[in-house]
Parts: structure tokens; sequence; C-alpha cells
């Protein structure tokens, strides 16, 4: 059911249906109407002559005929006149209708331009918001991929900035990080006999320490103060937890939350057979971006995040930009996928979810 964002152009997506940004006449146009019909072929008019039109937010759909896709669904996006004459609701309208077509047809996969956001005018980051508001809106009760496909340096710049505070979070956290590696540079070696190691399936660590083998070393009055956090459990359901994979911590969460399933894939991104594969192989091995989606999913606060990462063999690292813009909305309380997919595409980041 993943929502993700992709910088391509729609005629080359490889999906069940494109939609495309249309006018009233279905007849070809400029911007991605015209790339579409271009690459689509003369059939796609000839189809297009016998719909008869079509009126703003509402949908047709025809064959994809050279393109590859099985169907392209045509939207008329409104204009934009300052907001105040109903633009909003028609633009929803027109992802909603699109939607609509794409299930009657048993579509899996459809991709989406950002509809009304180029000679039409209406405004970048707003139309974003819009599309992603409409599309998650319809997920929460179907299953399939839709990609919100953002053609135009532009339009990624919107994107950017929506989030004002977030390239000064980056960059001092950047700064931060190799302030870090430089004073350890300066420092004298500590005896390894004066350490002890520790896992990353003993909790969370910070990968900035580089150590080998996918260890850290502390003293140890920080590793006894591990079990102090054990908020009295008994000894037993700590050592137990030090060896929970993955997949088991993942849903003993689940359960602590009362959650459902459905609820947690779907909050976090995931396509349903990928949660499966996860629920039924204890030792299932995620990616990073997974695991961080089922962490933002359970609204885990840092440390638990860090801890779940450690159970399938990663860590947080003010060295990568990625891990710090999940920092930046964890550390803000918002854990809300959508939004932080949004943001990681705009920095040119890999995404949450699937």
């Amino acid at each position: 059911m993943p929502l993700l964002f992709v910088r391509q152009d729609i005629t080359k997506m490889h999906v069940d249906a494109i939609v495309n940004a249309a006018n009233e006449t279905l007849l070809g146009g400029g911007g991605v109407d015209g790339a579409i019909h271009r690459a689509a072929g003369h059939e796609l008019l000839e189809e297009c002559r016998t719909l008869g039109g079509c009126r703003t937010g509402e949908a047709k759909r025809t064959r994809g005929y050279r393109l590859p896709c099985k169907y392209v669904i045509h939207t008329v996006g409104p204009v934009w006149h300052g907001g105040s004459a109903g633009e909003e609701a028609l633009l929803c309208a027109c992802y909603a209708n699109s939607l609509r077509i794409a299930a009657d047809s048993d579509c899996e996969s459809v991709a989406f331009p950002l509809i009304s956001a180029g000679v039409y005018g209406y405004p970048k980051a707003q139309a974003i918001q819009v599309a992603v508001r409409s599309i998650r809106a319809f997920l929460q009760t179907h299953d399939m991929t839709v990609y919100l496909v953002l053609f135009d340096r532009e339009a990624v710049d919107a994107a950017k900035g929506r989030f004002p505070e977030l390239r000064q979070y980056i960059d001092d956290r950047s700064v931060q990080a190799i302030e870090k590696r430089f004073s350890r540079r300066q420092q004298p070696d500590i005896p390894r006999s004066g350490l002890k190691r520790k896992t990353q399936a003993q909790g969370s660590f910070d990968a900035d320490l580089a150590v080998p083998d996918g260890c850290a070393y502390e003293s140890e009055a920080p590793a006894a103060a591990v079990l102090s956090k054990a908020d009295h459990a008994s000894l037993d359901d700590v050592l137990r937890q030090l060896d929970e994979s993955f997949s088991e911590m993942l849903l003993r969460k689940i359960d602590e939350k009362g959650m459902t399933d459905a609820a947690c894939y779907k909050k976090a991104n995931i396509d349903r057979k990928l949660f499966s594969k996860i629920r039924s192989n204890p030792h299932y091995k995620p990616s990073k971006s997974t695991a961080l989606a089922f962490a933002i999913a359970l609204e885990l606060p840092l440390r638990e995040v860090r801890e779940m990462l450690g159970k399938a063999g990663y860590a947080l690292s003010h060295s990568s930009e990625f891990d710090v813009i999940v920092e930046y909305f964890i550390e803000k309380g918002n854990y809300d996928v959508f939004e932080i997919n949004e943001a990681l595409f705009a920095f040119d980041q890999n995404l949450l979810g699937a």
C-alpha cells in the first residue's frame, strides 16, 4: 500500500496505470498531457475523441497503447484562482476519482503527476500537500502502490521549502559529527582492558565510533545503567529481550501498543506482502529503511528506535543525512511517515517503507 515519491518521466513508469493531467477536451495539450499523448501514439487520441471530454475534478480511463502501462486515467485539475474558488476540493476530487477508477480496474500500482501545478498555476507546495493527503486517505482502505512523480526541479525545491528548519538541523548535526571525530583523534588511546564489549543486540550505540564487526565499546558504568532502565522487568525478561530478533521485537511492540498488524504496516508505508514475510520469519533481515519505518509507525522514542535498529544490525549516525532527517522528526514528535518521506525525497534521500 505504499506511497512513494519519485523523480522520473511519468511516460516511462512501469505501472498498471498512469494519470494524465488533461484539459477538458481530452484531446491533448502541453506539459504532461502532451508528453503522454506523444508517447502513447495516435491511438490514444482516437480513443479520447470517443469520451466526450471530461469536467474538472472528474476522471476517465483509456488504454495505454504504446506506453509501458495498461491504462491512462485522464483527470482535469482546477485552474488556480487564488484558492477561494473551490480549487482544493476539486483537486482532491481529481485524486479520489482517479484512484477509484484504478481500483475498479484492478490496478495494483498507479503513478500521478503533480496535478494542476504546471500551467494551471496551483502553488506546488500546496499541490503536494493535497496530493499526499488525498492519496493517504485512499490507502487507509486499499492495497495499492501509488507513485507521486515530481519531474521538474522546481517541484522538488517546493517540497524542500516545506521544511525550513530541517536544513539548519542537518547542518548542525553534521558539524557536531565532524567535531566529535576530530576530538577523538586528539585523545590518547584508552586501554581495551577498561572497556566492555557490547553487541548491537544489547542496545543502541553511536555508529560514528566506527568499531569493526558491528560492535561498540563502552565503560562498565553505562553497561550497568542499561539494566537499570528495564522498567522493573525481571532479569529473565531482560535477558530474553537481549536475544530478541528484529521480527520478535517488532511483533512484541505491536502487541504492547495494542495495534493490529494492518494498522502497523499501513502506518509504516509497508506492503502487506513484505509484512507477511517479516511475521513468518523470526530471523528476517529488513533493510534499514524498513526497520525505521516500523519504528516510526510504532511511535517509538529515540532510545527504542536505536534499539530496534540494533536488532536488525543498523545504527543511527550524524554522519548520515538520511539518519539525521529521521531523527529530526522523531525529536519533534512527528511520526507521519508520509511527511518524513516528503522531506527525505526533497533532500535526495531514500524513502522509508517499501
